[in-house]
């Protein structure tokens, strides 16, 4: 026995005053009704209503579990109403999750611009370069960058990441500028990865992938780091595009070997499931798509 069903069968007789009105209410048989209602009472272990062939009255228990029963749907419809209500109004609290460089840079904007519009929703960023679990952290969606493992995750591609080697005008005026991967071996190289991260760089020649084996005289796990090294002679660094982008800009650094480049990384946004995906989630997504560019292919 379904309990919300035999309550709101109950419910409806009590309202209606018999069994055939409260039937064709609910769109079931009169004979459903009366089952409903007599598991319902044995259940409870009491007599809810009083029937006669002409009347269908109820019982001093009956009348005060009707009160109840009327609260307690009500709470229901209320709790369903709500769920709804998020599904079509951005509602309630929105946890993003992004790397650390690239969330503060161009994740964080769109947050603020995102609560700006929807002032119901209240909004956390977390930044982080590891790999979080979405369902076990409470997180609602998250900003990657690279190829996806296979997962259960929902992913919506909005955009693509280069990846570049890049040093400062002073180091490739002493140092000549690389022509080749090959001529990395005999340049200084800064190495940015996280720990354990291969030390190899990986371009594409004649089509085909090729790897550099690099020793290089830097390492770090930052790539603010990095490129503050090599902005200051100290070689050659592999970074993301955005991470070097304002370097760039302002002449600091240089990007070497651009034909060499392995292709794009794709940028998705991975949410657990699109069944009942919340307002909240496709409006976010919808202000990414809508205010941001992020193809950093250029």
């Amino acid at each position: 026995m379904d309990r919300i069903d035999a309550m709101q069968a109950f419910v409806a007789v009590a309202d209606l005053r018999g069994f055939a009105p409260a039937a064709r209410k609910l769109r079931l048989s009169p004979s459903g009704v009366t089952r409903l209602i007599a598991a319902l009472e044995d259940r409870l272990g009491a007599r809810l209503l009083q029937r006669t062939t002409r009347s269908v009255t109820l019982t001093d228990v009956g009348a005060r579990y009707l009160e109840r029963a009327r609260r307690i749907l009500g709470d229901v419809e209320e709790a369903e109403s709500a769920v709804e209500g998020e599904r079509t109004r951005p509602g309630g609290r929105l946890v993003v999750s992004a790397p650390v460089g690239f969330g503060r840079l161009h994740v964080s904007p769109v947050m603020s611009a995102y609560l700006l519009r929807y002032p119901e929703v209240s909004g956390e960023l977390r930044l982080s370069d590891r790999i979080v679990n979405l369902v076990e952290d409470g997180i609602d969606l998250a900003v990657r960058i690279g190829h996806l493992a296979d997962s259960s995750l929902v992913a919506r591609h909005v955009g693509e990441m280069r990846r570049i080697v890049v040093a400062s005008p002073g180091y490739l005026r002493a140092r000549g500028e690389p022509m080749t991967p090959a001529a990395i071996v005999s340049h200084d190289t800064v190495q940015f990865g996280g720990t354990g991260a291969s030390s190899d760089w990986r371009f594409v020649e004649q089509g085909e992938e090729i790897r550099i084996d690099c020793t290089p005289r830097f390492t770090t796990n930052s790539a603010d780091a990095a490129i503050q090294y090599a902005e200051q002679g100290g070689g050659l660094t592999r970074v993301l595009a955005y991470q070097a982008a304002e370097s760039l800009r302002a002449g600091r650094l240089k990007i070497v070997l651009a034909e060499f480049e392995q292709p794009l990384l794709p940028i998705h946004i991975v949410y657990p499931t699109s069944r009942l995906l919340s307002a909240k989630v496709r409006s976010f997504i919808d202000t990414v798509t809508e205010l941001s560019d992020w193809r950093f292919g250029a």
